[in-house]
């Protein structure tokens, strides 16, 4: 049961990490651009920092629902 759970987890976090990494900004533009963002002294506005921790934390779960995955099925 707690490996079925596991494989929605992972499923939802890869997509979520899809869309999340597309969101960020590359040389130009991105995310703050869209939303006419300010920059602040970080180097980014307050929407790129909290996309930065998101990404962070769904990396995160993908990485241990593949540790749990692969170590369940191995």
């Amino acid at each position: 049961m707690f490996t079925i759970f596991v494989l929605i987890m992972q499923i939802l976090s890869s997509l979520f990490l899809i869309v999340f990494v597309l969101l960020h900004s590359g040389k130009g533009g991105g995310l703050s651009d869209m939303f006419g963002g300010v920059n602040t002294l970080s180097g980014g506005t307050s929407i790129e920092r909290r996309l930065d921790q998101i990404t962070v934390v769904t990396a995160i779960i993908f990485g241990l629902c593949n540790f749990w995955l692969a170590w369940k099925w191995a």
